[in-house]
């Protein structure tokens, strides 16, 4: 730690950090301003979570088209268990005598049932010429999660 005075021109045991900050200093800052370009896609602001969102009270009338998926996949209207193929007429049939503004077909998923199969009965749903798709969801009441389901034993 002790420094020579004068020009003594031997080698010294000391390190000298001082280019290596400036190294990393620079390189910092370089992915500083290119990490924000590697991002690819559109930016977009993501919805909050909400507590509740508005309630349609339309669902649960008797007139109103509700489509069913259990976990295994199996599609009902109703109570009444349909294929797939047969959806889609099905559908076109109740929809045949409601006004434009009516014409609403809500979707209940299991939450153990494919992803596939949702997607499968939006695709017959639009190609039956609906245009307005409710996705049923539970309810949450609290902070403590869910719901319980109807006629379940309380905690």
């Amino acid at each position: 730690m002790a420094m020579t005075a004068g020009g003594n021109s031997g080698f010294t045991s000391e390190i000298n950090v001082t280019p290596m900050v400036d190294i990393m200093l620079v390189l910092l800052i370089i992915f500083m301003v290119v990490t924000p370009l590697l991002q690819s896609g559109v930016s977009v602001v993501l919805p909050k979570e909400m507590r509740n969102p508005e309630e349609d009270p339309a669902i649960i009338k008797e007139s109103s088209v509700v489509i069913a998926i259990t976990g295994d996949n199996q599609f009902y209207i109703g109570k009444d268990k349909v294929d797939i193929v047969d959806l889609k007429d099905k559908i076109q049939k109740r929809m045949e005598t409601k006004k434009p503004e009516e014409r609403i077909v809500y979707v209940r998923s299991d939450i153990h049932a494919s992803y596939g199969s949702v997607v499968e009965l939006i695709n017959t749903i639009r190609q039956a010429g609906i245009d307005q798709i409710g996705l049923v969801a539970e309810k949450k009441k609290g902070l403590n999660g869910p719901a319980p389901a109807p006629g379940a034993p309380k905690a």
